[in-house]
């Protein structure tokens, strides 16, 4: 398991490279110049370049892109200078922000823990909804739950999430005033810094109040796939011999889904988790601007709109990672759900 594990994390190096090499060259061909955004609409020659030289701009191509992934590269390939002066450093140089000032792992650091707060929650939600809708269904087969459970998957698959959020916002933050439609505090920040918190635990209900609108919002899709999903795999394996052996013995039907067929159909589940969290990563990017949330959703746009370079790539970047490193967890998942998989060599 251990060598597969390194051997996966290594074959996740070329996709990252990929990733890093098509944004670099889609990013620069973006119409305009970040320059005059930065400087407005009339700056002198002087400051133009000043800004240029300051943010390697005005290299070429190719020297930027050289530059660029030995910056982005572990420890040994960290470039210090311009190419091909090249000496070992520590740690990953994502740049500096062109609209913020600052550098690019900072406004990550920042921003990235609201998001996997978020995404983690709404993947968390769907998984506890649909597990179950999925199983019912499957056993309550043509029956009016199955009826009710399959036409809500066909209605969440249907349903933009940024709709979903904002029906959600018009129905349960204005006209009902139940939950806050701004803003996600993380549960551990200070009290001092959330409004109206003066304990820990005021934080903590705070934080909860806000997550749940945008965790519905963006779990719905994913829930609606997953119930899908749960309740084909679920009837596949009720039709097994296995499963009909077991019953012609009187084993309970309880038993049964408990026992013998659902840990046997969670392999599918599995598999469309992994698969569907580049589609809630594209998700929490729309539901982060709907409810107003300082995640990295609003930080690429932002990075978009004033043609950020440096941010482009490195939030482009880390959501690359967060993707191989989640279908990297869900391949070793495979081994804990079905003994039958193996990944090491057997004699």
């Amino acid at each position: 398991m251990l060598r597969y594990t390194i051997r996966r994390l290594l074959q996740g190096i070329p996709v990252l490279v990929g990733i890093v090499t098509i944004t670099f060259f889609l990013t620069d061909a973006i119409p305009g110049d970040p320059v005059s955004i930065m400087l407005g609409p009339s700056p002198s020659q002087a400051e133009v370049e000043a800004i240029r030289t300051k943010y390697g701009l005005d290299q070429p191509l190719w020297l930027r892109y050289v530059n660029y992934l030995g910056d982005v590269s572990p420890i040994w390939l960290a470039t210090t200078g311009s190419f091909p002066f090249v000496r070992p450093t520590f740690g990953i140089d994502l740049g500096r922000s062109l609209y913020y000032g600052v550098p690019v792992t900072r406004k990550i650091a920042e921003r990235l823990p609201v998001t996997l707060y978020l995404l983690f929650s709404a993947f968390a939600f769907a998984l506890a909804t649909a597990v179950p809708l999925g199983v019912i269904s499957a056993k309550r087969r043509n029956k009016p739950t199955d009826h009710v459970s399959r036409i809500v998957s066909l209605i969440g698959v249907s349903t933009p999430s940024f709709w979903i959020g904002l029906m959600m916002i018009v129905v349960f933050a204005f006209h009902l005033g139940w939950f806050p439609s701004t803003n996600l505090p993380l549960p551990w920040a200070d009290p001092a810094s959330v409004e109206g918190a003066r304990t820990q635990v005021d934080v903590i209900t705070t934080s909860l109040k806000h997550l749940l609108l945008p965790m519905v919002s963006l779990g719905t899709l994913q829930m609606a796939a997953f119930t899908r999903i749960e309740r084909s795999s679920m009837l596949e394996v009720l039709s097994e011999d296995y499963v009909k052996l077991a019953r012609a013995y009187g084993v309970s039907e309880g038993t049964i889904l408990r026992k013998h067929a659902f840990r046997n159909a969670q392999l599918p589940l599995i598999t469309i988790v992994g698969l569907n969290l580049t589609g809630a990563i594209g998700g929490a990017v729309l539901t982060e601007t709907v409810f107003s949330i300082n995640g990295m959703g609003r930080l690429i746009i932002t990075a978009v709109y004033n043609q950020d370079y440096q941010l482009i790539m490195g939030t482009t970047l880390v959501f690359g990672f967060v993707f191989v490193v989640g279908v990297i967890v869900t391949d070793i998942s495979y081994a804990y759900v079905d003994p039958r998989v193996s990944y090491g060599e057997r004699e």
